[in-house]
């Protein structure tokens, strides 16, 4: 997988919470920091999916450095 994942603990979750900012909505969590990270694949990978079987457009991944160049 080639986005981008930010990952970070939440005290309100008391999970580690994996975002995947150019697939809207793309958001996972885990016990650990790798749980999360694993999950967050699977539901990117789904999310693509979906998008492909409803005909919706699917973000080119570019990461954080190009978002903001």
């Amino acid at each position: 997988m080639k986005y981008e994942v930010i990952l970070y603990w939440s005290d309100e979750d008391q999970a580690y919470l994996a975002e995947i900012p150019e697939l809207p909505g793309c958001m996972a969590d885990g016990k650990s920091y790798r749980q999360a990270l694993r999950a967050a694949e699977r539901v990117a990978r789904e999310w693509i999916a979906v998008a492909r079987e409803l005909g919706r457009p699917i973000p080119k991944p570019h990461g954080r450095r190009l978002m903001y160049a």
